[in-house]
């Protein structure tokens, strides 16, 4: 239980930034009002035991006392952040351990929200930022507090510093309702109406569903799932693996459970499961299913017997240890659906375990009576099942839970089971997922006379769940059991179609085989969707790994999710000559609503942050739709013409005493073992290296390095004098941002003063590296000791401003989000209104293979294909004509990625790279040197024309399409 603090100026001085649309009458309503909406949700929520707000306003403090919070006031001389640690002071000196601070301006804040604020484990701190990423909106911590809590621009990675320095471990949230603040006139638009609030209809609606017809339910709750889920169905590829058929239970519908005579072998053994696990995963499967009978171990000696000879004395504790392995030797993700189990067992279970499951099937006592179906079987008594969905919730536990339709149940049952399971979301937002299933009636069981669950049933129940757990809930319907009209189950308002094997049947459903995954898109498509793998762990909780995993799951999730927390489908990662799958084109028709966005971006409209967010979370026709477009657009405003230039990298050293997590190029005394030692290229070295390639051809070097601890910004003028003086007519393109504000900085001069020193010295442009992600809370994992996402930019503007101009990068696919890559282009789209200095846009895909960050298991393996390509195609909507060329890395990509870049927004195929290291060193495999006549047969493929150009863009020669010798 928590004690919130939540800090609020005078009304009267806040949100002064909403001045130009509000006046200060109209500011102080809207200040009472979100605080009115914040204290109202800490009072309903069971997870708040007081609320403290400070403030030195009287009427603001009036109406704090009505929501029964306490007030906190400081002397007026006392700064709001200096007032939040006194308040933390009070709170510990009264016993308080455990506590939180809140904003006040937070209109889409929810209960679900603060139970995911507050569902942490003791020295856990949750952190939630602002829209921005820089500052923070919310933090859950223990008292006595480690600091202070000083707020505004910069606090969030600020705070998560000061969290992690004092040793605490940092959840950081990615909350719609906690980073939604209210500043600037655009936020106004949080304060209307939520279509996407996860409450459901109010319970007296619930039960009047029980008299209306299926059909009369669908068309609202399909309506209702493309609100929570779009255009977009699910599936986990996966393998069934039943460890077991022993069960103590006798559900008389059941033919999966069988005893010890009926079974050749009771469990199945750790290389047969190994097998099964290790063919899935060639196939592509990402889940490992574990389903087997209840604590068999309880009824028949026999598995007593089996299981000692195994080496274990419960049949969870040879899961526990099948699933680790399996895990360790696979990579497959394990979803353990054990039946009923305690706290104790799931939180031994969890550190092998993604997902756990358990279908409740029915909360009906009736169905547990003499002539029942779960007569005789102690796990399905309800309050034994609802005891197992609770703990889980509480150990934070992604989890599913579901129905069996047709059973016995009344329409009414089934209602009262669902209202109770949202109950139990709205507290720890732990169900990732509801199952509809309909009862088959199996031949040799004591229910094989009772009628099949018909198929309306079916669809009302689908219907009702939709509509009582709201959009957010995922509702899944297996296709097998419903061959006749598949495509009704999305109708009725399903998003998922659970687990999907192509190697393993179902084993409980054996008379019911899966869909073929084709059949399966073609039914999707024809309904208007798109099929996407998924994990086992859903989208949602992937995207805070940290809060809903146990450790050691955390890598083995990332390694398989991209960055919106689906499933990576193919066996490609950047840098790697795997093959580059081409992406199949979709049927489904696209949403007006957001054709109106892409066509928004074709008629040079500018983007907001969300609406660049929602074009990097195409898939299917949209992806198709984006990237049409985005082809279009380069058509128009840069030609048919593709382009490339011949230039030499030379990265002089690879020392550097900076410490980015993801650099597997610099080298330090201790990282010898790491791609090679560590060298220092001499001048003579580096000025011979350019003269060689410009005699091959070259027009430009490009140089790039380490900041070595005893470079200052001489050796960055010295440099450039020795390569101008030797080869006048080569282009210098050098030195990051980070080497010009460290050059700058060793001799005490401005960023201006600088530059133009290099300028005099021969240095013609510079390269658009160190970018990373422009966006602090990403720097702090990635590069905390680099410069800030301002400073770059002001190296940048200080560049263009004495006449120097840059590429732009973004280096992608790392721990960022799909708001960061948004937020990084808005960055870049801004400065290039103001300076028009950037030459073109780069997409680096990151490589992760030998990455520092990667090896020690802090990131994703990279982006998807999918991901690859969208970036190029939202780069060419958001940036336009103000940035027109889009250059494509084939050393990331290899030939076949640059190829659909080129034909997804992308003109430029980049440079020839004659001694390329820095993607080599991250363990990149398609080469260190481009020929023209590979990069020909590239801009073949893509039907254009090839035309080298010169760093600034303007043409060397003519294009061509006939591939050289």
């Amino acid at each position: 239980m928590t004690w919130f603090i939540v800090p609020m100026k005078n009304g009267s001085n806040a949100k002064s930034r909403l001045e130009s649309v509000l006046n200060g009458d109209e500011r102080v309503s809207l200040v009472r009002e979100m605080l009115s909406h914040v204290l109202g949700v800490l009072q309903t929520s069971d997870r708040c035991t007081g609320i403290l707000v400070v403030t030195r306003d009287d009427i603001l403090a009036t109406l704090a006392r009505t929501f029964g919070a306490e007030v906190f006031s400081t002397p007026q001389d006392t700064g709001l952040n200096a007032a939040l640690g006194a308040a933390c002071e009070q709170l510990d000196e009264r016993g308080v351990r455990d506590a939180a601070i809140l904003h006040a301006d937070l209109p889409r804040v929810s209960l679900q929200d603060i139970a995911v604020l507050t569902n942490r484990a003791q020295g856990t701190v949750t952190l939630a930022c602002c829209k921005n990423g820089m500052g923070t909106n919310a933090i859950g911590f223990d008292l006595p507090m480690v600091g202070d809590f000083t707020f505004g621009a910069g606090s969030f990675s600020r705070h998560r510093v000061q969290f992690e320095q004092s040793g605490r471990s940092v959840v950081v949230l990615d909350r719609p309702g906690l980073a939604r603040d209210v500043d600037v006139p655009p936020d106004l638009a949080y304060l209307e109406p939520d279509s996407r609030a996860t409450q459901g209809i109010p319970q007296e609606l619930a039960y009047a569903l029980v008299d209306e017809r299926p059909e009369d339910l669908s068309k609202l709750a399909a309506r209702v799932a493309r609100r929570g889920f779009g255009r977009v169905v699910t599936y986990s590829p996966k393998v069934f693996l039943p460890l077991t058929q022993l069960c103590r239970d006798v559900c008389h519908y059941c033919t999966f459970a069988q005893s010890p005579k009926k079974l050749d072998q009771l469990y199945m053994s750790p290389d047969q499961v190994l097998d099964v696990a290790r063919r899935g995963a060639e196939l592509g499967c990402k889940e490992a299913l574990f389903t087997l009978g209840e604590r068999p171990e309880l009824r028949y000696p026999a598995a007593r017997k089996a299981l000692e000879a195994l080496g274990f004395s419960s049949t969870l504790d040879y899961l526990g240890h099948i699933a680790g392995m399996v895990l360790q030797e696979t990579g497959l993700l394990p979803h353990l659906n054990p039946g009923a189990m305690t706290r104790n067992e799931m939180e031994r279970l969890r550190p092998v375990a993604a997902s756990m499951g358990m279908m409740l099937e029915s909360g009906s006592e009736r169905l547990c009576e003499k002539g029942m179906p779960h007569f005789g079987s102690p796990d399905k008594q309800p309050n034994t099942r609802w005891v197992t969905l609770r703990a889980a919730g509480e150990l934070r536990i992604p989890f599913t839970t579901g129905l069996l339709v047709g059973i016995g149940e009344t329409r009414s049952e089934r209602v009262t089971d669902l209202l109770a399971i949202r109950t139990l979301q709205e507290e720890f937002g732990h169900i990732q997922e509801v199952i509809i299933q309909n009862f088959c009636a199996k031949p040799g069981t004591r229910m094989a006379n009772n009628p099949d669950a018909s198929l309306p049933e079916l669809l009302w129940t689908i219907s009702a769940a939709r509509l009582i757990l709201g959009p957010e809930m995922s509702i899944q319907a297996p296709p097998n059991l419903s061959p006749s009209d598949t495509g009704a189950l999305i109708r009725a308002g399903i998003n998922d179609w659970g687990g999907v094997s192509p190697l393993t049947q179902d084993y409980v459903n054996p008379e019911a085989p899966w869909p073929h995954l084709e059949q399966l898109r073609k039914i999707t498509e024809k309904e208007d969707r798109d099929l996407e793998q998924r994990l086992t762990i859903y989208p949602g909780y992937v995207r805070e790994v940290e809060a809903w995993a146990a450790a050691p799951m955390h890598h083995p999730i990332r390694a398989l999710a991209d960055g919106d927390g689906f499933a990576m489908p193919d066996a490609w990662r950047p840098g790697s000559q795997a093959q580059f799958p081409a992406i199949g084109r979709s049927t489904a028709r696209v949403a007006r609503g957001f054709q109106r966005l892409v066509g928004r971006a074709a008629d040079r409209k500018e983007l907001g942050l969300d609406e660049i967010k929602r074009l990097f979370q195409a898939r299917g026709a949209e992806f198709d739709l984006v990237c049409r477009t985005a082809d279009q657009l380069r058509r128009e405003q840069v030609g048919e013409t593709v382009t490339h230039v011949i230039n030499r990298n030379i990265n002089y050293t690879n020392i550097c005493y900076f410490k980015c997590s993801f650099c597997a190029f610099s080298k330090g005394k201790t990282h010898e073992d790491l791609r090679g030692k560590p060298y220092r290229l001499g001048l003579d070295e580096i000025v011979a290296r350019a003269a060689n390639a410009r005699s091959r051809g070259a027009t430009e070097v490009c140089l790039q390095g380490g900041i070595h601890p005893d470079y200052t910004g001489e050796t960055y003028i010295e440099i450039c004098s020795a390569i101008h003086g030797a080869v006048p007519d080569l282009h210098i393109h050098a030195f990051s941002p980070l080497e010009v504000w460290q050059g700058a900085k060793t001799m005490g001069l401005s960023l201006q003063s600088f530059l133009r020193r290099l300028q005099s010295a021969g240095l013609r442009s510079l390269p658009g590296t160190a970018a990373e992600i422009l966006s602090d809370d990403v720097r702090a994992t990635l590069c905390p000791d680099k410069i800030s996402t301002a400073e770059w930019l002001q190296v940048m503007r200080s560049a263009h401003e004495v006449g120097l101009k840059s590429t732009a990068t973004i280096m992608f696919g790392h721990v960022d989000r799909y708001e960061h890559w948004a937020r990084h282009l808005i960055h870049i789209r801004d400065m290039q209104a103001q300076t028009k200095g950037f030459t073109e846009i780069v997409p680096l895909p990151f490589v992760a293979v030998q990455s520092p960050v990667y090896l020690k298991q802090g990131s994703r393996s990279g982006p998807s294909v999918r991901e690859s390509v969208v970036m190029h195609a939202v780069a060419r909507l958001v940036l336009g004509e103000l940035l027109p060329n889009v250059q494509t890395s084939w050393v990331k990509l290899g030939a076949d990625g640059a190829t659909q870049c080129l034909n997804a927004g992308a003109n430029d195929l980049g440079g020839t790279l004659m001694d390329e290291t820095i993607t080599r060193s991250a363990g990149g495999k398609n080469g260190s040197e481009m020929s023209v006549d590979r990069l020909r047969e590239i801009s073949n493929r893509a039907g254009r024309p090839l035309a080298q150009r010169y760093t600034d863009y303007t043409l060397r020669d003519a294009p061509s399409l006939v591939v050289g010798n």
